[in-house]
């Protein structure tokens, strides 16, 4: 059997005296909202403000890259897998052989097939993976904390507050718990305070509206509806004294989120999925994640400059509800190709495809960033674990090597970015981690990544401690 351990480099988060006193120094920057700018900005990459949004795809539980974006067809059978190749639109690309509607769209994507960093549990990475930072408990599963770096969303509500929509960031599908039954860390405002967690809605197929509260009532005309608003304005003096209370001012922020969303048409118009056709809704599959991406599509059109979609709610549901696809996680550590070929990858192939081809034909995925990633991907070796459920082999984590599918928005379309070794163990061209995709997201909605924004005492902290990928744009 072949015995294989990571081995990549380390990031250093910390910044120098000499970094300190520069950032002091800076000025406000024009346009942004709570942003200071560094003296030496990033250069603007071919990429740069080329997103009027951002669709983001967690893939929660971790990809397997080789069963799927970078097969290895020639590596030993305890690598290699079970699954055989199939050809792509793009001549000499192949995928894993599950996914034949994305492999016919290869030429509207660019494949990143070096991503890498060294953190190795669920939680702590997908904290890094959505906030670009590592964790203090690098390798667990801590809670959500107060004290946390914020999410993508949570910046860019800080930098950017202002939209056409309602709310400048939307989680869908939200949250993602992580085994064995725990809210992720990441997914929030984190030291920024709750005000700048995003709005996140959670199963998209239980109601017609996937906001019930948010359809109109025909005994609450807006004529009311300001009234009570007026009614809420004259008590702000005693909501300013409960703001001491944290659950107070929490309740306060709801309020007003809820108010405003209210007021708003085409927020309600939004998040209204009967609208579509039935046969659009059947192309994306009834299902959370099918519908979670139509709705970002909508959420697109409506202008919202980013949108998370939280691919499957729970990482491993399938240890408590094996017989139930709609539970089906990535974190396949044992009975990795019966779940890849009959629960995770057929929906997946299926209602990615639809949000890409849908955003195309409308017209949209010029100006839309589509980013689907995981917190890691698996290990090259197939092998039984003992300690989880299953009887047939599985991928363990695997951090040191994994893949990154983009497209839209001035992405090259037919391209592969960077390459792993004959094994799919480490990167054998330069490798990317989730801070340069952090980077990359924010330079996409033309927001200068080494710009700084401060937390509510005034304290400066970078944007994102990447750098752009620009060779996606190549």
């Amino acid at each position: 059997m072949l015995q294989l351990t990571e081995n990549t480099s380390t990031r250093n988060g910390r910044w120098t005296r000499r970094e300190w006193l520069r950032i002091g120094a800076a000025g406000l920057g024009a346009g942004l909202a709570n942003v200071s700018r560094a003296s030496e900005p990033a250069l603007r990459g071919p990429g740069f403000g080329k997103a009027k949004s951002v669709v983001l795809i967690f893939a929660s539980g971790g990809q397997s890259h080789i069963d799927m974006w970078d097969p290895k067809p020639d590596a030993p059978a305890e690598v290699r897998g079970v699954f055989g190749t199939i050809p792509t639109s793009v001549p000499g690309l192949f995928f894993g052989e599950h996914m034949p509607r994305l492999a016919k769209l290869a030429d509207r994507m660019t494949v990143v097939r070096s991503m890498s960093h060294e953190d190795l549990d669920h939680g702590s990475a997908a904290y890094l993976s959505l906030t670009g930072h590592y964790h203090t408990r690098r390798s667990s599963n801590p809670p959500p904390q107060p004290t946390d770096y914020p999410c993508h969303s949570a910046i860019l509500k800080r930098v950017r507050p202002s939209s056409a929509f309602v709310e400048p960031a939307v989680h869908v599908n939200g949250p993602a718990i992580i085994a064995p039954n725990n809210i992720a860390p990441g997914q929030f405002g984190g030291f920024l305070g709750r005000e700048f967690d995003p709005l996140t809605v959670g199963d998209v197929t239980h109601e017609t509206a996937v906001v019930p509260g948010l359809a109109p009532q025909l005994d609450l005309p807006l004529s009311r509806l300001s009234r009570r608003q007026s009614l809420v304005e004259t008590l702000d003096g005693t909501r300013r004294q409960w703001e001491r209370n944290s659950e107070a001012s929490d309740l306060a922020g709801l309020y007003d989120q809820a108010q405003r969303m209210l007021a708003e048409p085409k927020t309600r118009l939004a998040f209204d999925l009967s609208r579509e056709p039935v046969e659009l809704r059947e192309r994306y599959g009834h299902n959370r994640s099918g519908q979670a991406c139509l709705l970002a599509r909508r959420l697109v059109e409506a202008e919202v400059p980013l949108i998370t979609v939280i691919w499957n709610h729970h990482s491993r549901g399938q240890d408590m509800h094996p017989d139930t696809t709609e539970f089906y996680g990535w974190d396949t550590h044992n009975d990795i190709f019966d779940a890849l070929e009959n629960r995770l990858l057929p929906r997946f192939d299926q209602s990615l495809s639809a949000l890409l081809e849908d955003l195309e034909n409308r017209g949209l995925l010029d100006e839309t960033l589509v980013l689907c990633f995981g917190e890691f991907g698996r290990a090259p070796l197939v092998a039984l674990e003992p300690r989880f459920a299953g009887a047939s082999p599985g991928r363990k984590h695997w951090a040191a090597c994994y893949s990154v599918m983009a497209a839209g928005a001035g992405v090259a379309r037919g391209g592969v970015l960077g390459a792993s070794d004959k094994l799919g163990a480490y990167p054998k061209s330069q490798s990317y981690g989730p801070w340069d995709l952090t980077a990359t997201i924010f330079a996409a909605l033309g927001i200068d990544p080494a710009a700084h924004y401060t937390d509510p005492t005034g304290r400066p902290y970078k944007i994102a401690e990447g750098t752009p990928i620009h060779g996606l744009y190549a």
